[in-house]
This record gives structure tokens, C-alpha cells and sequence, in this order.
């Protein structure tokens, strides 16, 4: 029995293992975030507990099974719950789908199906060849939702792009100066670092770097690796002594042209420069996605201006915004993409607001952009 009395159902065990799946986020890139309870038959007691570690290390079956080994738990006939199906092929860890058999447990109740094709449902095979009973379905929409990049990338072959935009209620991000800082409150600062911090990768572009000079890392957030930075720099126009280079991470410069001195003057810096022009003398910003895809990156936090704001949403290539709004109003500035003049209300980008949440004095607005064919 739990020890208020009550009877501890699934859904209680569930919560749980989504819980510890959020404590892989920042950790365990490029692997999705997944967390693992181990329960008694009856259902009752909690037999051990564990999340992914980072690539290459444990993963969240196999640290729930350490954890009860340590704690001397019999896990024979017991109960997993699992927020993804457990993987059943060699990577650079062995099959959690195997080390379950070996230890004997019942059943497995798992939220998802792993959407990389080297599972893709082979895990959960593999389990009941091995007799162990498999539910799915308990905890989906969390589990996809703390895994959307993990999906994108391994459906769509694209990391899931959020751009996040600061700009006052009527919309301007920084005034006709060029100023903007800080037109939001310290809370949403925060709250923005927080989301860089579970990212795979932060995009800003050459005109982000050439006029505010940031260093877009995560200061104030918790994490236990600074997430790459990627600047899409058509012309190579990144300076050496750019603060963006203070920060222990790996900088990825996207170009279409610019001369091999400054090619090699950022190679110095420790930067990876790779080329991919499109159209115009641009970065052909499609084929860069499926680039920074091929590098693990699950989700991509965009932090630019409004010209290469405007560039992203014009190509199809954002799925959500992140927005804080600001209770105050600056008139006329520079606006969060610029992507018109539309001649037609039907040629806007189509949003779907997901979620509207106060932080501290600033409003956080969550959209997703219709139509990227990926539900």
C-alpha cells in the first residue's frame, strides 16, 4: 500500500517516470529524454527509478535496474514504466529491451513507440517474444511533447525549429535605434535561458552577432553542457574577437561565400565553417536544417533578428514560436520578421496558440505554425 493509504494506479507511476524524463532534458542529446519506474507486481511499491545519463551512458531501463539492484529489489515478475519504447538495437549502449528479459520483469507499460527506424517497434517485439506483457499509449502526448525534436528529426529528418522573440504587446522587438534591451522583465529572461538550456543547438544570424555582439549562451538556466551556437553568416563577416566565442561550446558558421582568410581566421577561433550556398548569395537555409539534423540536433532555439526571422518563417522552416510580450507600447521600431508586405490576409503565417502563461510581468505566448505536416 502507498503510505497515505491510497492505491497507487498507473497513471501515479507514469507521472513519475515523465518526471524523470524531464530530468534528462540537457542531458542526454541527441538521445530522447525518457525516465524509467520499476514497480512491484502488485503495483504498489517502487522497486527502482532512473533517467537517460549522457550519449554513450546508461540509459533510463538500465539505471531503473541499477537503482533497485542497489536498494537489493527483487525485479522478477515486475512492472517497468517506461516513457518510450525501450531500444532494441547496439548503438553505443546494448538493447534496454534485452537487459529487461534477462532480469525477468512481467510487464512493460510504455508511452510511445521509438520513431528511430533501428527500433520503430522492434523493442516492443523483442519483449513479448521474451513473454513480458507490453501496454502503450499511458503518458503519450507528454512524452512526444518533451521529445518533439527527437521525433522531428527522426520522422522529418529536420530538427524541430521554435523561434523565441522578446518584443513589446504591439509587437516591435527593439526601437528604431536598435535598441532593445531590455524590453522584457528578468523573470521572462530566465524563463527564455531555460528554453536555450533544453535545446540542441541556438541559431542567431550575422546580424544579431555584427550589432548586439551576444554570446547566446545559457547563464541563467541550469545545464550541464553549454548547447552549440550556430550562426548563418551568408558573407563570413563574423568577427575573430566576437563574444560568442567566450563560451566553452562548439560554433557552427553556415556561409554561402566570403574569402578563405576569414574561413581560416574562424577555423582558428575553433569554429566549423561549412558552406551551403542557395539563391541570392544566401545560406540555403533547407539544406542547413537537414545539416544540423545530421549533427544530432533535436531542437534547434532560434534567437535572431527580424530579416532572418522573416527568412525562416518565408522558407516553411519554423514550427513554433516562443513569444514574450511585454505590457508596453513602443510605437514604431523593428517588428519580430519581416515578411511581407502580404497583398493578402491568406498569405499570412497561420499560427495555433498552444499555451498562454504569465512570467513574472510579461506574457509567455507558445504557437505552433500550421501546416509543417508534422502533428
Amino acid at each position: 500500500m502507498a503510505h497515505n493509504g491510497a492505491m497507487r494506479g498507473p497513471d501515479h507511476w507514469m507521472q513519475e517516470a515523465l518526471a524523470l524524463a524531464a530530468r534528462a532534458v540537457g542531458v542526454s542529446e541527441p538521445n530522447p529524454r525518457v525516465g524509467c519506474v520499476i514497480v512491484s507486481a502488485d503495483g504498489q511499491r517502487e522497486l527502482g527509478r532512473g533517467h537517460t545519463q549522457a550519449a554513450g551512458q546508461a540509459h533510463a531501463e538500465i539505471m531503473a535496474l541499477r537503482d533497485a539492484a542497489g536498494r537489493g529489489m527483487d525485479v522478477r515478475g515486475a512492472t517497468a514504466f517506461v516513457t518510450l519504447e525501450p531500444c532494441a538495437h547496439h548503438g553505443r549502449t546494448g538493447p534496454c529491451c534485452d537487459a529487461l528479459a534477462a532480469a525477468g520483469l512481467g510487464r512493460v507499460v510504455a508511452s510511445l513507440a521509438d520513431p528511430n527506424p533501428l527500433v520503430a517497434g522492434q523493442g516492443f517485439a523483442r519483449l513479448q517474444a521474451a513473454g513480458i506483457a507490453v501496454e502503450t499509449g499511458l503518458g503519450a502526448q507528454a512524452s512526444r511533447a518533451l521529445n518533439i525534436g527527437f521525433f522531428s528529426r527522426m520522422v522529418r529528418g529536420v530538427p524541430w525549429v521554435r523561434m523565441k522573440i522578446a518584443a513589446s504587446v504591439d509587437g516591435q522587438t527593439a526601437l528604431e535605434n536598435g535598441r532593445s534591451q531590455w524590453i522584457t522583465g528578468e523573470a521572462a529572461r530566465a524563463d527564455g535561458h531555460a528554453w536555450r538550456a533544453r535545446a540542441g543547438a541556438v541559431l542567431t544570424g550575422i546580424g544579431t552577432v555584427l550589432e548586439d555582439d551576444p554570446r547566446l549562451d545559457v547563464r541563467l538556466a541550469p545545464v550541464t553542457v553549454q548547447p552549440p551556437l550556430v550562426v548563418v553568416d551568408s558573407r563570413l563577416q563574423t568577427p575573430s574577437g566576437a563574444a560568442l566565442f567566450h563560451a566553452q561550446r562548439p560554433v557552427w558558421i553556415y556561409a554561402a561565400e566570403g574569402g578563405a582568410a576569414a574561413q581560416s581566421a574562424l577555423e582558428e577561433r575553433g569554429a566549423t565553417v561549412s558552406r551551403l550556398p542557395g539563391p541570392g548569395g544566401k545560406v540555403d537555409l533547407a539544406a542547413m536544417m537537414k545539416d544540423l539534423a545530421q549533427r544530432g540536433v533535436n531542437e534547434l532555439h532560434v534567437e535572431a533578428g527580424f530579416k532572418l526571422n522573416g527568412s525562416l518563417l518565408r522558407e516553411g522552416q519554423v514550427d513554433e514560436l516562443l513569444l514574450y510580450l511585454a505590457p508596453r507600447l513602443l510605437g514604431s521600431g523593428m517588428g519580430m520578421a519581416h515578411i511581407g508586405p502580404l497583398q493578402e490576409l491568406a498569405g499570412a503565417v497561420a499560427l495555433e496558440f498552444t499555451s498562454v502563461e504569465p512570467i513574472g510581468a510579461d506574457l509567455r505566448v507558445l504557437a505552433t505554425v500550421k501546416g509543417r505536416g508534422f502533428p
